[in-house]
């Protein structure tokens, strides 16, 4: 018998209250025969079927493990109900109900035999069948005093599909030593990791070239590397000879295992404390990775009360602690994470703490979105407007204020992995069938619920009559850029025909701005501006903007681009307001004015004024170190430019 074999026994009610859920049982059974199948290819699933009584149904599942296997397996064999308890449990010829669950019970635990029971909820409105639900779920929690179970209720099929455990994972600590809060203080924990990323089988490539009837041909692939010199090309390089490079600019650089050891980054393996904040400053979205918990050292008793103190104490203060790990000698990386207490409400369970990783200052991708504070009047949301939007976004809350949770992590499976079982059983039963749409199930996850949008159709409906959607019509691309798409000998006819006929329908490929140009070059720097799919376009789309007004003003002829460039800076400092850049303009406009004598910028300056355009002020942004009184005064602070 293979040591991490798990046998495995699905007790599934089918009676006439379950018909409703019962493709959801199956793929649910698909989806775990699949998983034992990749995942554990010695594990082996029974299924029972039962119709009304629950007792009946679990005593045969369990004596179909007890005679197959009997006393070998311990630990190894599990049961799993799927049930809405909704049948009356039948009087035992001897003795209660709950003398028979404890018999079960105890049988289950000399076997080695755990039970995980999952109670499908319904909507009910007679009060005898919520009595026999309720009867029924005291029988069930009975068995948790006696054996290993566990019993989850789920509200819908959704669920249904994330709360059975198809894989049995094990614990391992992660690191085993001390808590360090200073020099003379230390406690002995036990750290483990609480949830990890499920990720995809690894499929592996399958050889067809082994004889069919040779049954110790594996058919697996072994792939082999040779390296072969520059200057002879038949001649092999063998290992001791070779030296890894590595790039630096157009050069490598070779660099030896013993010169990488001398360098690297050996920290000492150990857990500190570098100091405790207000849990209010670490926000939610800096999480990053997995979750770590630390326990303390298993009968311990000083650890344990060390580790409940902290906790208690952190929790009451409102405090969270940072902390410096190094889970292995010599490990290359470095964590900083925050620990935050969890009070165990159990008598039997000792208080804990959980660690999320944070991130270092280059790993933060935050993007800044100006204040409505800073635009003019006309443009901020009036109260029923921001009444509406509020309405609208607390509409999305998936965990709103006295209901259950919509879409709960731990009862939520995967999307991309079901769809992935769902296509590889298809694909088993009928090679060459097409692949079927997504279930109901599965649609509640990837995308909107038709239920949930129908019961909140007034809110969308009020947050649509506060405000007045435009159409955006689609800027016309330029004849350059139209005449470097097209290909072939009508060309010309093409652009032409455009210019004529001036067609406003017709439509281009939408093609992502990424530098300014000289014919739209306001158009260009607002694109520029509005991408949001990196941090880098504000600060080039300045950088560029900057750059292209100078190069008017230099090229200028007798002040033939002071117009434009006018405009351009304009536009420049409405940018630079919106997206709370105000010393990046400020400082562009005072190195004009130091410079306005080499570029002669005397006519510059007076369409500047004309126009009310000077620097930034705090005002209009909250970065800017310049106020209103210097701001009406530049240019005349500084040395007169006809001086």
């Amino acid at each position: 018998m293979a040591r991490n074999k798990e046998s495995v026994v699905l007790v599934l009610d089918v009676g006439p209250t379950m018909h409703g859920i019962l493709p959801e049982v199956e793929c649910l059974c698909t989806m775990l025969v699949l998983k034992k199948l990749i995942y554990g290819k010695n594990d082996e699933v029974g299924i029972v079927l039962f119709g009304t009584e629950v007792l009946d149904a679990l005593v045969v599942g369990m004596d179909m493990l007890i005679k197959k296997y009997g006393p070998t397996n311990k630990g190894k064999l599990r049961l799993c109900l799927i049930t809405d308890a909704q049948h009356p449990t039948k009087e035992p010829d001897e003795g209660s109900k709950i003398d028979q669950v404890n018999t079960i019970g105890q049988l289950m635990k000399k076997h080695g035999v755990r039970l995980d029971c999952i109670v499908v909820r319904v909507n009910l409105t007679k009060a005898v069948q919520q009595n026999v639900i309720g009867e029924n779920v005291d029988l069930l929690n009975q068995f948790a005093r006696n054996t290993v179970s566990k019993i989850i209720h789920v509200n819908g099929p959704t669920a249904l599909l994330g709360a059975i455990r198809t894989r049995s994972i094990s614990p391992v600590t992660v690191y085993r030593g001390d808590l360090e809060l200073s020099s003379s203080m230390k406690i002995k924990v036990w750290v483990y990791k609480k949830t990890t990323e499920e990720k995809f089988p690894t499929l592996k490539k399958y050889s067809d070239k082994a004889p069919l009837n040779d049954k110790l041909s594996t058919h697996e692939f072994k792939v082999d590397y040779e390296y072969k010199s520059l200057e002879n090309s038949h001649k092999t390089v063998p290992p001791e000879q070779r030296i890894r490079g590595y790039r630096y600019g157009p050069q490598v650089i070779p660099i030896s295992s013993a010169e990488l050891e001398a360098v690297k980054f050996t920290p000492e393996k150990s857990v500190k404390l570098l100091g405790f904040t207000d849990a209010s400053n670490i926000m939610r979205h800096y999480y990053m990775k997995d979750v770590y918990v630390f326990t303390p050292e298993p009968g311990n008793s000083k650890s344990i009360l060390a580790v409940s103190s902290l906790a208690r104490a952190m929790k009451e203060m409102n405090k969270a602690a940072i902390l410096r790990c190094v889970w292995r000698q010599g490990q290359s990386s470095v964590i900083i994470g925050v620990l935050t207490p969890n009070v165990s409400s159990a008598d039997n369970i000792p208080d804990s703490f959980y660690l999320n990783v944070l991130p270092f200052a280059e790993d933060v991708r935050e993007f800044q979105f100006p204040s409505f504070s800073n635009l003019p009047s006309s443009r901020q949301p009036n109260e029923l407007q921001q009444y509406a939007s509020d309405n609208f976004v607390r509409m999305l809350d998936l965990a709103p204020p006295g209901q259950d949770e919509l879409l709960k992590p731990d009862l939520t499976p995967n999307p991309v992995l079901q769809r992935f079982y769902q296509c590889l059983d298809l694909r088993w039963k009928y090679p060459d069938g097409e692949l079927p749409q997504l279930g109901a199930s599965l649609l509640r996850i990837t995308g909107a619920d038709p239920y949930f949008l129908s019961e909140q159709m007034f809110e969308i409906d009020s947050l649509s009559k506060q405000f007045e959607l435009r159409d955006n019509p689609k800027k016309r691309i330029s004849s350059k850029r139209f005449r470097d798409r097209t290909s072939g000998s009508n060309e010309g006819e093409a652009v032409a025909k455009l210019e004529a006929n001036d067609i406003p329908s017709l439509c281009y490929p939408s093609v992502a701005v990424e530098k300014i140009g000289d014919s739209t070059p306001i158009e260009d720097f607002n694109e520029m501006l509005a991408r949001r799919d990196s941090t880098k376009w504000v600060g080039k789309a300045i950088k560029e903007m900057k750059d292209y007004i100078y190069g008017l003003l230099e090229n200028s002829y007798k002040g033939d681009n002071h117009p434009k460039a006018v405009e351009c800076l304009i536009a420049l400092r409405e940018g630079c307001v919106l997206e709370q850049e105000p010393k990046k303009f400020n400082e562009f406009l005072n190195y004009l004015h130091d410079n306005s004598k080499t570029l002669d910028l005397l006519n510059f300056f007076g369409m500047l004024s004309s126009k009310n355009v000077t620097l930034i002020t705090k005002d209009e942004a909250a970065d800017s170190d310049v106020n209103f009184e210097e701001a009406r005064s530049f240019p005349v602070k500084k040395e007169s430019i006809s001086q």
